[in-house]
C-alpha cells in the first residue's frame, strides 16, 4: 500500500507541474523585449526564433540589397489594407553557414514600411547603415497564384531563401529606424509614401496551453490507476485466501460424512 500511495503521490505532483506549465508565458516580458539587443547576440542564422526572443527589439549594422526586394500583400495599417515593402538586409559580422547552398552573405528580411499601392515602393537607402527594429517570427508560406511580379503572399523566410538564393535568417525585422552617419533615413524620417509599420510588443495575455492541461489530467488518471491496481491486488489476494479456507472446510465436512473417501 505504501508503495502504491507513493507512486500515486508522484503522479499527482507531476500533474500539478504540468498544470502550472499550462499557464506559463512562452514570451519574454516587455522589460526584456523593449531593451535593444544586438541581432548577432539574439539570433543566429539557421536557428529558429524561440518565444523568449519573439518581439525583441534588435539592432544590426549592414546594408540593403536593392536587388532583393519584394512587396507583401494584405497588410493592414490603421484599418486600411495595403502592402509591406520588404528588402534583404546584409548583416555585417553574421556567421556563415556551412553546406553547398550556404552563401557568403547572410541576410535578414526587413519590412521597411507600409504602402497603399505597390507602385509606391521605393528603393532602399544605400550604403552602410544601422538598423533598429522588432524581431518577429517568419510566417508560413502561402500558395498564391497569379501574383504580379515582385509580390508574395506572406513574409516567409523559407520562400525568400529560394527567391533570393541567399542564406536567410529564419525571422524578419520590422524596421523602426535606419540611420546613416547618425541621420535617420527610414520610413519614420521619410516624407514620401512609405509609412512606418505599427507593431507593438508581443502579446503578454495569459494563454492556456491545452496540451499541458491534457498531460495534467493524464497524470491524475495514472495516479488513480495506481491506487486501483493496489486495491485489485489486495482484493484478489483476499479472495484467494477465502477460497482456500472454504476448500479446507468443505474437505473436512466430506470426510466426516463419508469416512471411506479419506482412505
Amino acid at each position: 500500500m505504501v508503495f502504491a500511495l507513493a507512486v500515486a503521490a508522484v503522479f499527482v505532483l507531476l500533474s500539478q507541474w504540468q498544470f502550472s506549465r499550462s499557464l506559463e508565458k512562452d514570451v519574454a516580458p516587455p522589460s526584456v523585449t523593449e531593451k535593444v539587443q544586438p541581432l548577432l547576440e539574439t539570433l543566429q542564422p539557421g536557428e529558429p526564433l524561440l518565444g523568449s526572443a519573439e518581439g525583441q527589439l534588435i539592432s544590426a549594422t549592414g546594408h540593403f540589397d536593392a536587388s532583393k526586394q519584394v512587396i507583401v500583400q494584405s497588410r493592414v495599417q490603421e484599418g486600411e489594407v495595403g502592402y509591406w515593402v520588404v528588402t534583404a538586409f546584409v548583416v555585417d559580422g553574421a556567421p556563415k553557414l556551412t553546406g553547398v547552398t550556404a552563401t557568403e552573405e547572410v541576410v535578414i528580411p526587413v519590412a521597411r514600411g507600409w504602402i497603399a499601392d505597390p507602385g509606391q515602393a521605393q528603393t532602399p537607402p544605400s550604403g552602410t547603415l544601422t538598423l533598429e527594429g522588432r524581431l518577429l517570427n517568419s510566417e508560413g508560406p502561402v500558395l498564391a497564384k497569379n501574383l504580379p511580379a515582385g509580390q508574395i503572399g506572406a513574409l516567409s523566410s523559407a520562400e525568400l531563401t529560394n527567391l533570393w538564393d541567399t542564406t536567410t535568417y529564419a525571422a524578419f525585422v520590422v524596421s523602426f529606424q535606419e540611420q546613416v552617419d547618425g541621420a535617420d533615413v527610414g520610413a519614420s524620417a521619410s516624407h514620401g509614401s512609405l509609412i512606418p509599420i505599427t507593431v507593438t510588443a508581443t502579446d503578454q495575455n495569459n494563454k492556456i496551453n491545452w496540451l499541458n492541461i491534457f498531460y495534467s489530467i493524464e497524470w491524475v488518471v495514472f495516479a488513480g490507476f495506481a491506487v486501483f491496481l493496489w486495491w485489485r491486488l489486495v482484493a484478489d489476494d483476499y479472495r484467494r485466501a477465502q477460497d482456500e479456507l472454504f476448500d479446507v472446510g468443505h474437505d473436512d465436512e466430506d470426510d466426516a460424512l463419508n469416512p471411506d473417501l479419506g482412505k
